[in-house]
């Protein structure tokens, strides 16, 4: 045996590349996607682009995060906007997702006015890309998301969800003021490309598309969802499929924390509830970025620091 023979490390072969999308416009502008390689597997491609963290921010208080979800917001859980500049200023949020909670039709209902005047409040007062994001009922979603997009027309948002039962009225006015578009199906690499054949016959860019197929919480189908993101990438790099080539958004918090292993009590087995939801939240957007996720939308300050330490690790 020569002791002197030099290990040289298995690489994969890459046909496809991932598209590279700028997101929001003025100030801190932030560009997702270009990889052509897996997952932060550097050493066999580029990497240009590390994933980015969104801290999300709701319209109206919520009222069902445990105490420790709601610890570090308590004083700004009424103002949208402050509650964003404290994610940019204190937290380092690279971008701001806004929730829409509040036009639920089994909450508060708000109307359409009432939610677009929110998010242009917000979009004017921050200086990072925001994503807007609906409740996923077509008919209410289609309302809201289409007034949003015309209210807001001189800012770039990331509005979605965009779903096939709503995608032609919500996609029209996004691609007709300039916003970029949330692609979301359920779970399924079939359905995500379908929906983007859809959006790409209506006239949607490339580059003002990015995907979404539907995420989990740890110990909820989350093996189910990396091995749908791991499809996809694997279709758009090695099968140089077009239509799967998109950045991969991931709306993990929300996800995370409705976990009854997030709730409110210590628990002799479960341990601290002040950490317990924390490490579900940073062990399931850190699962899923391993998976492809380019994006992931986060909640607790404690649970980005640990995922955005673990990215500057990685690339």
């Amino acid at each position: 045996m020569n002791d002197n023979a030099v290990f040289e490390l298995p690489k994969q072969s890459y046909n496809g590349q991932i598209r590279a999308v700028t997101l929001g416009s003025e100030g801190k502008a932030v560009t997702v996607g270009g990889e052509s390689c897996y997952p932060f597997h550097c050493f066999e491609g580029a990497l240009p682009h590390a994933p980015r963290i969104a801290m999300e921010v709701y319209d109206t208080p919520p009222t069902d995060w445990p105490d420790a979800a709601l610890a570090p917001f308590s004083d700004v859980l009424s103002d949208p906007l402050a509650w964003a500049r404290k994610c940019i200023t204190n937290y380092g949020a690279e971008m701001i997702c806004l929730q829409l909670a509040g036009t639920d039709l089994n909450g508060a209902d708000a109307s359409a006015e009432q939610a677009a005047g929110i998010v242009k409040n917000v979009a004017c007062g921050i200086d990072v890309p925001l994503i807007v994001w609906g409740t996923a009922n077509h008919e209410k979603d289609t309302e809201v998301l289409r007034l949003v997009c015309q209210t807001c027309q001189d800012r770039k948002l990331i509005v979605g969800p965009v779903e096939e039962g709503d995608y032609k009225k919500i996609a029209a006015a996004a691609i007709s003021y300039g916003h970029t578009i949330v692609a979301s199906s359920s779970i399924d690499i079939n359905l995500a490309k379908q929906l983007n054949i859809l959006l790409s016959n209506l006239g949607v860019p490339d580059n003002q598309l990015v995907l979404d197929p539907t995420v989990s919480g740890i110990g909820y189908g989350i093996e189910y969802c990396y091995s749908v993101i791991e499809r996809i990438r694997m279709a758009a790099l090695t099968q140089q499929d077009e239509k799967l080539s998109c950045p991969i958004i991931l709306n993990i918090a929300r996800e995370a924390w409705k976990s009854k292993e997030a709730g409110p009590s210590d628990d002799i087995k479960l341990g601290e509830a002040t950490k317990r939801g924390i490490l579900l939240e940073a062990m399931a957007a850190w699962v899923l970025l391993m998976a492809g996720g380019d994006v992931a939308i986060m909640r607790h300050p404690n649970a980005v620091s640990l995922v955005r330490d673990m990215i500057g690790e990685m690339s």
